[in-house]
């Protein structure tokens, strides 16, 4: 379990996550990308969205 950056509720990890993951808040649908250091300490930080390119 890790807590949403944003609204505090609990986020379920799933057991088998890799470094770089991305993991959604159930209650107010932020992404966050988990960081797993090598001693095994997950960390969460906001994942970046990446908007349309239409040419421009």
């Amino acid at each position: 379990m890790a807590s949403c950056l944003e609204c505090n509720q609990n986020i379920r990890v799933p057991q088998d996550a890799i470094d770089g993951e991305i993991v959604t808040c159930g209650d107010c649908g932020t992404c966050f990308e988990l960081e797993i250091s090598e001693s095994g300490v997950l960390t969460l930080k906001t994942a970046e969205s990446v908007g349309e390119d239409w040419g421009e």
